[in-house]
């Protein structure tokens, strides 16, 4: 496995990982599933600390989906724990390592006090200027798109917006990721190939890496090894290659 760090130019600008298989990797070691949901957020800080270590720009991790609430009260209720604990114990370090926290999403649907953890979270965050770590927290791409939608549309309707004047680039600024770039590289682990209502406009033209490892065994190591792997693909976005126009 390469383990060197590609060269700051080969570095995607926005990763993002749909972090798959807790509850998997819990049931091989015969544990309930909330012990695989305390493994995966120790693998979410280690690829945390690995993406700023690294110098990467945007990191954006799908932590709980809009799809997610169907799941049973007690597994839900256990996650919402979790996130409550990230929140409090890890932005004193996220502040100090001068990172900017973003979280993207529904946020009526949350308790109260995870709502005020997370505004406070961004605010503590907002002036630092190293990488952007975004968690798409009770998100779903289709309810982003509809919303984005509904949004043109009012302002259409308010006659501030000439409908012929709709591009890609004026939908995309209502979409919740507009202060971002598209996603370049896109994650996916336990060895499922589908975005899963994760960034489905954003990402267009992203690569997509399919990973066997489950989430909480997902090292920095092998963090490394998808951006190697990235730096080695061709992007044309559409287009030829050079040598195929000659």
């Amino acid at each position: 496995m390469t383990s060197a760090v590609p060269a700051q130019t080969s570095l995607p600008r926005h990763v993002a990982i749909i972090m798959d298989g807790n509850g998997r990797w819990a049931k091989k070691r015969h544990l309930p599933r909330a012990a695989g949901h305390v493994a995966g957020v120790a693998a979410v800080r280690n690829v945390v600390r690995a993406a700023i270590d690294i110098g990467l720009e945007n990191l954006t991790l799908y932590a709980f989906s809009s799809e997610n609430w169907k799941r049973p009260r007690t597994e839900v209720n256990h996650l919402m724990g979790l996130f409550r604990s990230y929140f409090c114990e890890d932005v004193n370090e996220l502040v100090e390592r001068n990172v900017r926290m973003r979280i993207i999403g529904s946020r009526d649907r949350v308790a109260i006090d995870i709502r005020t953890m997370i505004e406070d979270c961004e605010r503590r965050t907002a002036a630092n200027t190293g990488c952007n770590v975004t968690f798409a927290f009770d998100y779903g791409a289709q309810e982003e798109i509809a919303a984005a939608a509904r949004a043109v549309a009012e302002e259409v309707r308010r006659g501030e917006l000439d409908p012929a004047r709709i591009t890609p680039a004026v939908f995309a600024a209502r979409l919740l990721t507009s202060e971002l770039p598209d996603p370049d590289l896109i994650i996916r682990t336990s060895g499922e190939r589908r975005l899963s209502n994760f960034l489905l406009w954003q990402a267009a033209y992203a690569e997509l890496l399919f990973v066997d490892t489950l989430w909480p065994d997902f090292s920095r190591a092998q963090f490394i090894e998808a951006l190697n792997t990235f730096s080695h693909r061709e992007r044309r976005f559409g287009a030829l290659a050079p040598e195929a126009v000659a």
